[in-house]
């Protein structure tokens, strides 16, 4: 379980437990089940990134919702829903050149237009191959959207970088030369799932 998710852990087990020294019975067992939803919601697996720099990974966990190419670039969409896990990874091994954090707005995840009025958070990854950016978008659950990473760190291609809280959502952005292999539908998962393939030149 990530350390953010700690507080909201926390804080329902002494709810239930001051009801329980009351015998309270039906309320500390509801409070209780939301800490073990939070513990489940929090949660940190391990993943093993494939051994390949030719591919992008998703960066989240969840369904592909939108896949298209735009004047930047080629963008897959990941909604990520509640039962979905929430930390966020990298999607190909580089430097972090820049990230954008923006306020915005608390529109449904699900929606395209989240892309552009959520509150939202990009990292610009870049190697000598690629340039990916990875936006991370909060949904109408979100409070928060976490990042452990600074401009002018170092990320493994696969290595988490931050989380957002609730209901959500990750895009990314490629250059046009990738070759996309998932589409809208498709299950995916942070870390392991490639999603787009790097052209040879």
């Amino acid at each position: 379980m990530v350390k953010e998710g700690i507080p909201f852990v926390i804080v329902p087990i002494l709810i239930a437990a001051v009801f329980a020294i009351f015998q309270v019975w039906l309320a500390s067992l509801l409070f209780i089940l939301v800490a073990c939803f939070m513990a489940y919601f929090f949660r940190d697996p391990e993943r093993k990134a494939p051994d390949d720099d030719s591919v992008i990974v998703s960066a989240a966990d969840g369904h592909v919702t939108r896949v298209e190419t735009t004047e930047k670039g080629k963008v897959v969409s990941v909604f990520l829903s509640p039962l979905d896990v929430h930390v966020n990874r990298a999607p190909i091994s580089g430097k972090i050149t820049k990230i954008i954090y923006e306020k915005g707005k608390k529109m449904p995840a699900t929606s395209n237009e989240a892309s552009f009025l959520n509150e939202r958070n990009s990292l610009l990854i870049e190697n000598d191959k690629i340039s990916v950016t990875c936006t991370q978008i909060a949904g109408i659950l979100a409070r928060r959207i976490v990042c452990w990473k600074r401009e002018g760190d170092f990320v493994k291609q696969g290595e988490r970088f931050g989380l957002i809280k609730f209901g959500s959502r990750t895009d990314l952005l490629m250059p046009d030369s990738v070759e996309i292999t998932v589409k809208v539908g498709d299950r995916v998962r942070a870390g392991e799932t490639i999603i787009a393939k790097i052209k040879k030149p």
